[in-house]
């Protein structure tokens, strides 16, 4: 008897631990507007989703993180738009309460608003633009532009870019800082 061979359909969830947890809650339901779905507060966790009737959870917060702020856990965890209104929205709702960002890119098939959650988890919101291209695919882009001349711009970068990719220089200095560890001693001895 042949066993067919397994497969994901797609990822169901992600759980962070947290320092605060009462904090990051609120952040994820008043900034990102996720829906608490259950809860157990003996055990220190809630549920949260975007789609309470469809997924019951799509984010997972627990208490009981003893990382030090600061550390590098999560290179990041993505929130997929319906609309490109919907990233223009976040992004305005993102400077009225003072959420620091990271880049605001296009990467040629979606374009991202890169922030940072209340405990410095790197997180996104991100629309997909329907174009294709090869990733990495990384153009920092001013996403107060008229968004038909932002997409009229992304459209033009894609044809040129979008079989090799596109990297800027900027974002591959960072992704090489992010990769080195925090200590700096230990980086030199890493690279000799």
């Amino acid at each position: 008897m042949t066993t067919p061979t397994p497969s994901v359909a797609e990822l169901g969830h992600v759980g962070l631990r947290c320092h605060d947890v009462s904090k990051q809650l609120a952040f994820y339901t008043e900034v990102l507007g996720l829906t608490v779905t259950d809860h157990d507060e003996r055990l220190g966790i809630w549920f949260l989703s975007a789609r309470p009737d469809t997924e019951h959870h799509e984010l997972l917060l627990a208490e009981g993180r003893d990382a030090p702020v600061g550390i590098k856990l999560i290179q990041q965890v993505s929130f997929r738009c319906a609309r490109f209104e919907d990233v223009l929205g976040f992004h305005r709702r993102f400077r009225e309460h003072d959420v620091r960002l990271d880049m605001i890119v296009s990467h040629g098939n979606a374009v991202g608003v890169y922030f940072y959650d209340p405990e410095g988890n790197r997180c996104e919101v991100y629309w997909q633009t329907g174009f294709v291209a090869r990733q990495p695919f990384v153009e920092h882009i001013d996403i107060e532009t008229d968004p038909e001349e932002l997409l009229d711009a992304i459209r033009a970068s894609v044809e040129r870019h979008g079989a090799t990719g596109f990297t800027e220089e900027s974002y591959r200095a960072w992704t090489r800082e992010q990769a080195m560890p925090a200590d700096g001693a230990a980086a030199k001895e890493v690279r000799q």
